[in-house]
């Protein structure tokens, strides 16, 4: 490594010495305090690695003279410190390492050279589901379950353990990703030592899901990637990225009684999803955040993904300590962490001067009021005094379009079985009520019925706070007698097992459970679709009266079919809110007005009854939550139980491919030489999905149940699979047969290619069939017929999905063409050798008058062309031309695209060392 601007020096601390980049000699003739905290962290990465070829002095001055409001147009390589999975990512993660070890074998080399370079942690959490809920032995009776289903994938990575270096895994049963990383794997201040030498650098990562930035609340720089992206980066590869705008967002005050982290963090969300920050840092600063825990700053970060941005990151400062001693952190490190921080400018203040910014910002948080999020997306918050008229709204379109109901007629469809004003369906089975019996007793089931009600996901369990108040309304609600009503489905799945700790030390977790809200698992479970099956009787209900029923979850994602394919509306809500609608029971009740229901006295029990003063929290948080409880639990972290240690492990550096439906060698690889075929124009190319704005990645991507009926149902019975063996799509990441199956199949996709139809159909332009959008591909395929996709703007937002990529490519697809992408599904479909094309500014496949049944021309692909030319031809013989903007972004990304993608580039660059 090269030091051109001589910044390598020493760095005391106690009785240690560390090697450092500094910045200090930079200040001689540059302003870096101006900089902000993140882009400083940038800086010394850059410092650290420069190199001459990666990095360079000039990458190093284009960001000392950054300037704030220019449009992004210098690369720069970032090389994280570390990389982060999650197993449903993962899980294709190692597959495709292991691919790779067998493609070196077969280009002649040594496979041992396909190996993480970076430290890589690889948490399971995603495959555990709420089968079993509401009782005492759910846990257990999930844990065995899931490792039921599982057991060919865990098999795997316990190879992988033991097969590659620098790779760790945490078992299942220990908590989410990102709650893991925040209370255990990260560092904040990163060290490795070199033949006795200790070096200290900011702790940076990249990880296989969005919500990794959840790291920034701790002032770990790090931000989601797909799981492509990821490989290279375990493999020593830097990250290519352009430098870029940093939107300064800055807090004052304080958070006012009643109002919540959630409640924050979905105004944040709200607020920068309008600013648009799109493929921006967000920085956070301003003295509110002296008022802030960093368990409230966690939940803004983590969902960086909902607002737009690449990361939401937090400055060191004194509650960053704070927080690394009560959870368990050592006293060194927690020593270092503050004297790095304070030698390298990175260290907040209150009334430190203010960085120079792209924009900026300002909240007051004592403006934040009690709300939710709904019904389809994450930033469209909802005062909670409004949520009831926002949810009638949405049911008065709904009846309107599926039942053909007068508009005007909603308020006389509902009526309270108590005879309160208007917050439930009409008992008549005539105006939409169904009547189903469950457990010995009927009941009637109304348009939204509150159906789930689910504590979940680590954007609120990493909150202290949120969780002794949810279990705070639990304990007041128990003692007025009060139960969640029969049809709601509830459910507790904390992020680590510090949470049932120190609720039940607080004397909170037994009311919690008395209603109903029993630890299902310690993963990600409801948000990520993993609700589990809803009782059959009200299953049947929802269809029999083809009801718009309702979730209510604390995650960070309700995007349409993502929580159930049962549930139309989605509400993202805090964990006390989760607990007082599922005693409520409806979205139609008002719950500043009406009673959660009638407490043992016969009087009405309303949410003022039940809600607790912050003070009761915070006396609850300081008097049963310590650092002891952390390293108790996070001991022997990566061990595992039982179960997980008899899990027979094969030693090898090749893994053995047994025939399984989980793993599957990919085809990736096959017929792979050492130098890369040119990509070459498309020509006469079909189109396969023509959709409109706000393609997420769940909509791509396969995820949630496999319907026994689709592509994938048919494949997994054909080798022997029952349905009710089936698993989720997510399980199965590492069997491209299934998820190539799987891609475009979402139960809410409307496909322009076929109307009048939901789900992932198509039709098959040339015979105009209307057939699965697999085996239109299929079709396709045989016809030596190569496809596009055409759709609106923002495609691609969502979770980082490697699959969304890689299924676009299996099922043939060589371009997309859309008005506008979201950063990481546009970064890996080129990283997979997808073509993403750009209509140009006022253009889109409306105005141009394309209806997808035309043939497709893509030209002027040589060299790194800015634009092309795209000639769609009909039928008749009408030829529409139009120009695209290329949208491969870097020097890099070309290099990507040229070798057939990220993972071919990579092989073919250590086969060559």
């Amino acid at each position: 490594m090269t030091d051109t601007f001589n910044t390598r020096t020493t760095l005391q601390v106690k009785d240690k010495t560390y090697h450092i980049s500094s910045l200090e000699p930079l200040k001689a003739d540059h302003d870096v305090d101006r900089l902000p905290y993140s882009l400083k962290v940038l800086l010394e990465n850059l410092l650290r690695n420069e190199d001459g070829n990666n990095i360079t002095q000039e990458h190093v001055n284009a960001l000392l003279d950054w300037d704030a409001r220019a449009e992004p147009t210098q690369e720069i390589a970032f090389t994280p410190a570390r990389v982060v999975l999650q197993d449903f990512t993962g899980v294709p993660a190692v597959v495709d390492l292991a691919a790779m070890r067998d493609a070196m074998k077969a280009l002649g080399k040594d496979p041992n050279r396909i190996n993480p370079l970076a430290p890589v942690d690889l948490v399971i959490d995603h495959s555990v589901m709420v089968d079993h809920f509401g009782k005492a032995d759910s846990l257990d009776l999930n844990i065995k379950l899931e490792y039921h289903r599982n057991k060919e994938r865990y098999q795997f990575l316990r190879w992988g353990q033991k097969a590659f270096e620098n790779f760790r895994v945490v078992p299942p049963g220990t908590g989410i990703v990102h709650q893991v990383n925040l209370e255990y794997l990260a560092e904040t201040v990163f060290v490795r030592e070199d033949d006795g030498e200790y070096h200290a650098y900011p702790d940076t990562l990249v990880g296989t899901d969005s919500h990794t930035t959840m790291i920034n609340g701790l002032g770990v720089l790090g931000w989601g990637v797909g799981g492509i992206e990821a490989e290279a980066a375990m493999l020593g590869q830097p990250i290519s990225m352009l430098i870029p705008q940093v939107v300064g967002f800055k807090l004052n005050s304080k958070l006012p009684e009643g109002a919540t982290a959630t409640d924050l963090v979905l105004t944040v969300t709200q607020m920068l999803r309008k600013q648009g920050v799109v493929g921006k840092f967000v920085e956070f600063f301003g003295d509110g955040l002296d008022h802030l825990p960093l368990a409230d700053r966690a939940t803004i970060a983590n969902m960086a993904p909902e607002y737009g941005a690449t990361c939401g990151i937090f400055p060191v400062d004194q509650e960053t300590l704070n927080y690394l001693r009560l959870s368990g952190r050592t006293d060194e490190q927690v020593a270092l962490v503050e004297a790095y921080a304070r030698a390298q400018g990175l260290w907040r203040d209150t009334g430190a001067r203010q960085a120079d910014y792209s924009e900026v910002l300002e909240l007051d948080l004592g403006s934040v009021v009690p709300s939710l999020a709904g019904p389809k997306r994450p930033q469209d918050r909802i005062p909670l005094d409004q949520a009831r008229g926002n949810f009638m709204d949405t049911l008065d379109e709904f009846l309107r379009e599926h039942h053909s109901c007068p508009e005007g007629d909603e308020e006389e469809r509902f009526a309270d079985e108590g005879g309160h004003a208007a917050p439930g369906v009409d008992d008549s089975h005539e105006k939409g009520a169904v009547e189903y019996e469950m457990d010995g007793e009927k009941h009637l089931l109304k348009h939204g019925a509150v159906v789930i009600a689910a504590i979940t996901s680590c954007t609120n369990t990493s909150n202290p706070a949120v969780l002794l108040a949810a279990g705070l309304v639990a304990k007041k609600a128990q003692e007025k007698g009060l139960m969640p009503k029969p049809w709601v489905k509830t459910s507790l799945a904390p992020g680590s097992q510090v949470v049932p700790a120190y609720l039940e030390k607080a004397g909170l977790l037994k009311p919690l459970e008395a209603l109903g809200f029993s630890v299902v698992g310690f993963g990600c479970t409801t948000c990520i679709g993993n609700a589990g099956p809803l009782p059959e009787p009200i299953g049947n209900a929802i269809k029999d009266g083809d009801l718009m029923v309702a979730s209510v979850l604390s995650g960070n994602r309700n995007f349409e079919g993502r929580i159930h394919a049962d549930v139309r509306t989605n509400y993202l809500a805090s964990p006390p809110l989760v607990v007082a609608y599922a005693l409520a029971g409806s979205m139609a009740v008002d719950l500043y007005k009406h009673p959660l229901g009638t407490g043992k006295d016969g009087q009405p029990v309303y949410l003022k009854d039940v809600w607790p003063s912050q003070a009761e929290i915070n006396e609850l948080m300081q008097a049963n939550i310590s650092s002891a409880m952390y390293q108790e639990k996070y001991a022997d972290v990566f061990k595992g139980d039982a179960n997980w240690q008899k899990i027979g492990v094969t030693e090898s550096e090749l893994y053995d491919w047994a025939e399984s439906t989980y793993v599957k060698n990919p085809p990736y690889f096959e017929g792979m030489s050492m130098e890369p075929e040119a990509p070459g124009d498309v020509t006469d190319a079909r189109c396969l999905v023509m959709v409109g704005d706000s393609i997420t990645t769940d909509h791509i991507s396969p995820a949630g149940g496999i319907h026994p009926e689709s592509p994938a149902g048919q494949y997994l019975q054909s080798h022997g699979i029952e349905p009710k063996e089936f698993n989720s799509y997510g399980s199965r990441r590492g069997n491209h047969e299934v998820m190539m199956r799987g891609t475009f199949a979402n139960v809410r996709l409307r496909n322009r290619m076929a109307p009048g139809t939901e789900g992932g159909w198509t039709t098959h332009v040339p015979s105009d069939e209307q057939m699965s959008v697999y085996d239109a591909a299929m079709r396709y395929q045989e016809e030596n017929v190569p496809l596009v996709v055409l759709a609106g703007k923002e495609y691609g937002t969502g979770s980082s999905r490697d699959w969304a990529a890689k299924g676009t490519r299996l099922l043939g697809i060589r371009a997309v063409i859309a008005q506008s992408f979201e950063r990481i599904h546009r970064s890996n479909l080129v990283g997979f050798g997808v073509l993403p094309l750009q209509f140009k500014e006022g253009e889109s496949a409306e105005s141009l008058g394309l209806t997808g049944h035309e043939s497709f021309d893509i030209g002027g692909l040589d060299g790194e062309p800015g634009e092309v030319t795209v000639t769609a031809r009909s039928d008749d013989g009408k030829e529409t031309r139009f120009q695209a903007r290329v949208r491969i972004d870097t020097p890099k990304e070309w290099e990507y695209y040229r070798h057939g993608g990220i993972l071919h580039y990579v092989l073919r660059q250590l086969a060559a060392a």
